[in-house]
């Protein structure tokens, strides 16, 4: 062979007459003859005749010989004692006979297929190429057993030992051409021809921290929010928060190639030198030890021991120190914040804290976020912050405040909502509430309540005392809906009537000839005589619009009540507005309106009370005409 340029050798075209030779390695031994007739190894084939198969123990205290064994007794190796035995060894020799490709017509030209194996080489797959095609011969499942065991030997893989479905594989196609005639493969087709006995890995040590990940999951796409960086690591009962993976090492296998593949002895780098105390669990098995919480926190590590705790003191809530900390308000974690610099803000601009309970000592800054059950503002809120609580207690609040129970000693121009607010001193600002309760009231307050309005002391003007039903959310979505209800019963009521009406005109109409028929029946029946059917068929559809017209009725009864039903709830809503109350115990001073919004009409009442007015309570009544005006009233 030339070693440089591009001219290809000259290989004499000769035949090699049939060689039997016995070897381990087919490949070696075709190249072997190519070199010694000189012919291109391509133009070589062989036929596989016989296959010798030894075992042995290779173990220096047994005898290491090799045994030659037949296909019944390979078929009859122990698959424990022998397969997965490391010491075990099986190997294959192969009598074949060389020759030269034959010029005569070859059955299998057009199928065209190869073999592979997976990573661990304990799967062996046959690939048949798309396109290919199989055509109906005589012996044609021996001999595709054959042209696969031929290929099976040139890549070292044992031939029948671990390949029991192959035998499957051509039976089932070979049915298909029997079937068929031929058989062409539209698409490729990778089928399994053999399979070992795949090793089980080793399993190193691992220890996951899923307390760290619980919070902060990530989906693809998503923008990371480096606020968020998990300050503290909230967690559930029950919930799983660290895990220990035990070392345990892997089993041996045996791949298609006849060799034992030993596991690696196991890496362990993660041995746990932690404690935990009683707030967490140990629960231990044999792949693994998992730690789990016995009750809601936040993971706490301190001198080598994890817990669960409930109550954590910071100096500061910002970007540099914390970022947000988002424990959830059902966690149990109470949070105090000690800032003692007054030209600091206890929770920075921006930041979201969203814990059970909080005790903050001094501001709240800029568009800062707070949610929790139970909580406590001892400076004062900015005008873009937000606060959510059932319970809430601020100094000053100068931004937007929701709770259940609220109380502010000082509410400079910022917003509350709530059940029942009460407030020491309002100095502007809007308060919409259930019930609402000021002990000083200045100027520009527009407190918009449902049941009640209380002012002890009044000082300032520009005022606005406001009764509206609808000021709830539930409430509004409630008489939409009843209002819906109402038009959808209304027009239904409206066709349903047509229709009664329609069936009655029929039913009128046709009465007199539907009692003739119901007589000349009546005749025919006594008489023994057939009744027509036309008459049968008549008097039938007449009994049939009177049940159409039964059930019409039904249905507008029933809807009627529906009906009636919904116009009282509205009445029934806009009655409660009767029970309101606004009361003012001081006189008044200045501009100020009260105001009661009706449901329906949807119109508002406005009363203006006079400079140096002592009336103090005020609701709405209602005369005999129908008509709702505000008036003074004893309690």
């Amino acid at each position: 062979m030339a070693l440089f340029g591009s001219s290809k050798p000259t290989i004499e075209r000769s035949t090699v007459s049939p060689t039997i030779v016995r070897t381990q390695n087919i490949v070696k031994e075709i190249k072997k003859i190519a070199i010694e007739h000189n012919v291109d190894v391509n133009s070589l084939d062989f036929n596989l005749l016989k296959i010798f198969t030894y075992i042995r123990i290779n173990n220096d205290s047994l005898d290491t010989q090799w045994k030659h064994i037949t296909n019944d007794e390979l078929e009859d190796l122990d698959r424990v004692e022998a397969l997965l035995n490391p010491h075990f060894e099986i190997k294959q020799t192969y009598e074949i006979e060389i020759f030269s490709h034959k010029t005569t017509h070859n059955t299998f030209a057009d199928f065209k297929f190869t073999i592979g194996v997976n990573a661990s080489k304990c799967k062996v797959y046959m690939s048949i190429s798309k396109g290919s095609k199989l055509e109906k011969s005589m012996n044609l499942n021996e001999n595709l057993v054959n042209l696969v065991n031929k290929k099976k030997v040139r890549a070292g893989i044992l031939v029948n030992i671990f390949d029991e479905m192959l035998h499957k594989v051509i039976l089932k196609l070979s049915a298909e051409i029997e079937a068929r005639g031929s058989l062409v493969f539209e698409k490729k087709e990778i089928l399994l021809i053999a399979e070992g006995i795949e090793p089980i890995p080793t399993q190193n040590d691992e220890l996951i921290l899923h307390y760290e990940n619980s919070n902060n999951e990530i989906k693809e796409h998503e923008k990371i929010d480096y606020a968020s960086r998990g300050f503290i690591k909230s967690v559930k009962k029950d919930e799983l928060l660290i895990e220990y993976i035990k070392p345990i090492k892997g089993t041996a296998g045996r791949n298609c190639r006849g060799e034992s593949t030993l596991p690696d002895e196991p890496i362990v780098a993660h041995k746990i030198k932690f404690r935990v105390d009683e707030t967490i669990s140990e629960e231990e098995d044999s792949r693994s030890v998992k730690y789990i919480a016995r009750e809601n926190g936040y993971v706490a590590f301190k001198d080598n021991i994890y817990s669960i705790k409930k109550e954590m003191g910071v100096n500061e809530i910002s970007f540099r120190t914390t970022g947000n900390i988002l424990s959830g308000i059902d966690s149990n974690v109470s949070l105090s914040i000690n800032e003692t610099d007054g030209d600091k803000d206890a929770i920075g601009s921006g930041m979201k804290v969203e814990v059970s309970e909080i005790d903050i000592d001094r501001n709240i800054g800029s568009n800062a976020h707070v949610v929790a059950l139970k909580a406590r503002v001892g400076g004062q809120t900015h005008k873009t912050s937000f606060i959510k609580a059932d319970e809430l207690d601020i100094n000053i609040h100068k931004g937007n405040a929701q709770g259940k129970e609220v109380h502010i000693v000082r509410l400079e121009h910022g917003e509350v909502e709530g059940d029942n607010v009460y407030i020491t001193k309002a100095i502007g600002g809007v308060i919409r509430a259930k019930d609402i309760y000021i002990e000083v009231c200045d100027s520009n307050i527009q407190a918009i309540a449902t049941r009640y309005i209380e002012i002890k002391k009044l000082q300032g003007s520009e005022n606005s005392f406001v009764i509206d039903l609808l000021l709830k959310k539930n409430i509004q979505k409630s008489l939409n809906d009843n209002r819906e209800t109402i038009s959808e019963l209304e027009s239904s009521l409206k066709s349903i009537n047509s229709e009664i009406q329609r069936l009655e005109e029929h039913i009128r109409r046709g009465r007199p000839a539907f009692l003739d028929i119901k007589k000349r029946l009546i005749h025919y029946k006594k008489n023994g005589v057939k009744l027509p059917t036309s008459f049968v068929q008549k008097y039938k559809s007449f009994i049939k619009l009177q049940d159409d017209l039964e059930e019409r009725k039904k249905e507008y009864s029933t809807q009627n009540d529906q009906l009636l039903l919904q116009t009282t709830r509205t009445s029934s809503l806009q009655d409660d507005i009767l029970d309101a109350r606004i009361v003012n115990r001081d006189k008044w001073v200045g501009y100020n309106e009260i105001k009661f919004k009706l449901i329906d009409p949807p119109i508002e009442l406005i009363h203006k009370p006079a400079e140096g007015s002592k009336e103090m309570i005020f609701g709405l009544v209602q005369n005999t005409e129908g008509e709702y005006t505000i008036k003074a009233m004893a309690e």
